[in-house]
This record gives C-alpha cells, sequence and structure tokens, in this order.
C-alpha cells in the first residue's frame, strides 16, 4: 500500500507495471493485479517500507535466496509444523528447512526490547533510591542543626505535630523544587528532538518522587518530634 501511494499518487495502480528483480540487476516488467496492506518487515518499531510481492516463478530465485513460506492456522502449532516439516521432506529431503511460529519471531524482536527496558528499569530504581538517600541526608542535617530551634519552640508550646509538619514542609519544598527543575528540563530535552510527550507519565512520576520524597523526610521529622525540649536547649 506504501509502495502504490508513493508511485502512483491518487491514481489507481492495478493495472501499472513496475520494473522489478533480484539484486542482480536482471529486472523484469510486473503487472499489478492488487494492492495488501502494509507490513513492518523492519521491525514495529519503524515506519512500514515499500514492500512488492511477486510470483516466484516470473521474478525467478537468485543462488542465496532463501524462500519463506507463510502459514496460517487456527489450530495448534505443534502439529501443524510436524505435518508440514514432513510434507516438505518428502518433497526436498536435502533441502535445509527452519520453522518459527509468529511468537517466535515477536519474542526474538521483543527480546531486545525488553533488555533495554529492564536496564533503563534498574537505572530508575538506582535514581530514585539516590535521591530518597540525598534528601534524607539533607532533611537529618537540617534536624541536627535546628535542634535547639525545635527545643525552643517545644519549650515554648508547639505541638509535636507541628515540629513533625515543619520538617516535612522542608522537605516537601525541595522535593517540589526538584520536581519543578526536572519537569522544565524535561521541556527542554523534548525541543531537542525527543517526541515522547505523554502527559500521564509526567504526573504519575511528579506524584512518585513527591511520595518518596515526603518518606524520606518523615523518619528525620520523626526524630525531631521526640526531642527532648531541655536536652535540646543544651545542645551544642
Amino acid at each position: 500500500m506504501t509502495k502504490a501511494r508513493q508511485q502512483w499518487p491518487n491514481r489507481d495502480p492495478i493495472g501499472q507495471t513496475v520494473a522489478f528483480g533480484n539484486m542482480d540487476g536482471n529486472l523484469k516488467p510486473l503487472t499489478i493485479v492488487g494492492i495488501v496492506g502494509d507490513v513492518r518487515a523492519e521491525g514495529l518499531d519503524r515506519p512500514a517500507s515499500s514492500v512488492i510481492y511477486a510470483n516466484y516463478e516470473q521474478r525467478g530465485l537468485s543462488g542465496n535466496s532463501s524462500p519463506m513460506i507463510l502459514l496460517r492456522t487456527d489450530a495448534r502449532t505443534g502439529p501443524i509444523v510436524a505435518a508440514a516439516r514432513s510434507i516438505f521432506h518428502n518433497l526436498a529431503p536435502d533441502v535445509p528447512l527452519k520453522f518459527s511460529t509468529f511468537a517466535d519471531e515477536m519474542g526474538r524482536w521483543l527480546s531486545e526490547k525488553r533488555f533495554f527496558l529492564l536496564l533503563a528499569g534498574l537505572f530508575a530504581v538506582a535514581a530514585l533510591a539516590l535521591a530518597a538517600v540525598g534528601l534524607y541526608g539533607v532533611v537529618a542535617f537540617s534536624v541536627t542543626r535546628s535542634t535547639q530551634e525545635i527545643g525552643i519552640r517545644m519549650y515554648l508550646g508547639a505541638q509535636r505535630g507541628e515540629i513533625l509538619r515543619l520538617v516535612l514542609g522542608e522537605g516537601a519544598r525541595m522535593a517540589v523544587f526538584g520536581v519543578v527543575i526536572g519537569i522544565a528540563a524535561s521541556f527542554v530535552i523534548l525541543r531537542l528532538g525527543i517526541s515522547a510527550t505523554d502527559p500521564l507519565t509526567f504526573v504519575i512520576v511528579a506524584a512518585l518522587l513527591s511520595a518518596v520524597a515526603l518518606l524520606a523526610s518523615y523518619i528525620p521529622a520523626r526524630r525531631a518530634m521526640r526531642v527532648d525540649p531541655m536536652a535540646a536547649l543544651r545542645h551544642e
């Protein structure tokens, strides 16, 4: 279909003639008798290429050709493959054959994609863990430096819940600041040529990072709640 659109735009390709042949340059005129749907022969992640189907008796086979026969069935593949293997062996016992199912071919094509997705996932988890550890360290250090301030607040009547909200608020502010910078950097990268602009992905990632940031801030916040006011006032 793509070939027909490219070569005969706004025209009926049926009945047109094309010169087609092997890689040796032995071109033969072929008359178009039908149009079929596109096939992504180079991979599902690539656009459909121009493909011409020809009768092998008209086109001829070169010495290094590897003809492919497609079988479509609703039955189980095991018996079908066994029967086809037996038939081809009886017809040409010396011809090497390779049988493969659609699921096998898709699995081989997707295996590389799965590997890269797994690798990207591992790096993402590692980055998320590093961000959580870093935020925890910053908030914990801030709590340690503010021990006297926390003690004074509690001595003057501040409740433990207020201290918890104070420390969590600091972590939340850093998380929001980081998310805003990250989203802005993502849009800059998008302008450089990357076309992945799924809003749901941005929302999920921002929510996940915010949740991890609050969780990382919660431990030092709980520690700040348990500060003894008198001991905090003597803290240097």
